[in-house]
């Protein structure tokens, strides 16, 4: 079988970071017994794992954690959470994605100048409920299309995306949210590495026979690939989270399918895969 992998595939710049950041940590001793993490680091589990038996422990709640330091994932928090920190006397570990640093403080200057924020994505994700807690938990939170039916007109509208949106959908929304505000102020805050990652995806699908997308099942930037795979493959794209998990018997019988991965795929769990399929 031939394999072909898609070009940005696997860790992008804000996970690195994140990784990066937490294992600096772990080296220093003083610290190494009392590392928490706000919730998973990243979006996938055996990452997660591995920190965990590294001494990283996960909490979902502030609260929960009394001493040492707590790591800020790369989703980001709500400004609440630094205050409430700061206030427990914990040490802040920022490993907050630059990106989604960016729209936190967008939404919180706009919001102060009297804006409506509107943020393009999925409400129950951290990202989005990170960024809607710098503008007061007072967002207009937008899915899908279908969501604009249940929004009024407003005055002065500031628009923002989650960082893994899809872009298709992003355009659509976007184009119809012209008529909801007298004023409106958009910016486009996808990830460039979310973008390239979709159009190499949807490129290579084109291409081969089948389509292996790689990443969390949590994960929402590897969801949106997976969708992004059947539009062209509806039959043939497979979400695999390891090796393990690919459906062997189902793709046998393809001679070249491609492959790519999620922005919080490690690169040792793409290899596998890939060997694996090489052999088939």
């Amino acid at each position: 079988m031939k394999v072909i992998l898609a070009d940005y595939s696997g860790f992008c710049f804000g996970v690195e970071k994140a990784i990066n950041t937490t294992f600096e940590e772990l080296e220093k001793k003083q610290v190494k017994d009392n590392i928490s993490s706000l919730g998973p680091l990243i979006h996938n589990n055996q990452v997660v794992k591995d920190l965990e038996e590294k001494g990283v422990k996960v909490f979902e709640d502030i609260n929960d954690i009394s001493t040492g330091s707590v790591i800020v994932r790369s989703h980001g928090v709500s400004e609440e959470i630094y205050e409430i920190a700061k206030d427990k006397g914990l040490n802040i570990i920022d490993a907050t994605c630059p990106f989604v640093r960016r729209i936190q403080n967008i939404a919180k200057k706009y919001h102060d100048k009297g804006y409506t924020i509107a943020i393009i994505g999925n409400p129950k994700h951290p990202e989005v409920i990170g960024i809607n807690g710098w503008c007061n938990n007072e967002a207009i939170i937008i899915k899908d299309e279908e969501n604009l039916k249940q929004i009024p007109k407003f005055d002065k509208l500031c628009v923002v995306a989650q960082t893994t949106m899809s872009v298709d959908q992003y355009e659509k929304i976007i184009e119809q949210l012209e008529n909801y505000a007298n004023e409106i102020v958009k910016f486009n805050t996808i990830c460039s590495a979310t973008k390239e990652r979709q159009l190499a995806a949807k490129n290579l699908a084109e291409k081969v026979e089948a389509m292996i997308v790689i990443g969390g099942y949590h994960s929402s930037n590897t969801q949106k690939l997976v969708s992004i795979c059947e539009e062209i493959k509806p039959d043939a794209t497979y979400h695999v989270e390891t090796v393990e998990d690919l459906p062997l018997k189902d793709i046998k019988q393809y001679k070249i399918v491609g492959v790519t991965a999620g922005a919080s795929t490690p690169k040792w769990i793409i290899n596998e895969i890939i060997h694996k399929l090489s052999n088939i």
